[in-house]
């Protein structure tokens, strides 16, 4: 009963993780992904100085793996967080890692993106803002929503890695019992959770895109 009531905690422990890093992670990705579009050479506000610098600093972070990053971060995530262990400790380094890998996705949904449709909308003397919203954003749906689906998919990996150092959720959960204490059936339970997570984050993504798909 007890391992149920934890097995429980540590689900929600997952999810949480999961929302608030992912959630920080869209705001600033998509930021940054429209940042590099935007300033790219011969788009809308070029700019080749932000645009290697942005472009140089999401390469160096997508380059660290994540295993070294969560240790790398301690100390930045202990004076964010005020500690580097459990949940709260995990979200600094999920959110450090998941934004350049966002950022990427969401450059390559809006470059997707017909030339001439923004080529269109700058005839029509469309403003830069306006074509980010109006054009880039809006006509781009189903790839940003794709790029989202990726994301997450990909993040529910990460909350589970982050238990290697004491992050909380699943992941801690599954190495406590199921990798020290050689609890292979909790190992299963925890893999077949995960699993579900994903399925749910893929099917709902599915849907959008299916809905939004034009």
């Amino acid at each position: 009963m007890a391992k149920l009531l934890e097995l429980q905690n540590s689900t929600f422990e997952t999810l949480y993780m999961l929302f608030i890093s992912g959630t920080i992670s869209l705001v600033f990705g998509l930021i940054f992904g429209i940042i590099l579009v935007v300033t790219k050479e011969g788009n809308i506000l070029e700019n080749k100085t932000v645009y290697y610098i942005l472009d140089k600093i999401v390469n160096i972070f997508r380059s660290i793996p994540f295993i070294i990053l969560l240790a790398a971060a301690i100390p930045f995530t202990r004076f964010i967080m005020g500690t580097a262990i459990g949940t709260k400790g995990a979200l600094v380094p999920l959110v450090i890692g998941t934004v350049p890998f966002f950022s990427r996705q969401i450059e390559s949904a809006l470059l997707e993106l017909d030339k001439g449709v923004i080529e269109a909308a700058q005839s029509m003397g469309s403003s830069p803002i306006e074509i980010i919203f109006r054009v880039y954003l809006k006509e781009s749906i189903p790839n940003i929503v794709r790029a989202i689906t990726i994301t997450f998919v990909s993040l529910v990996g990460l909350t589970a890695m982050a238990g290697s150092i004491g992050g909380g959720g699943l992941g801690d959960f599954a190495i406590r019992y199921g990798y020290q204490r050689y609890q292979n059936d909790i190992t299963f339970v925890t893999v077949v959770i995960l699993l579900i997570i994903v399925n749910v984050i893929q099917g709902l993504g599915n849907y959008i895109i299916k809905k939004t798909t034009h």
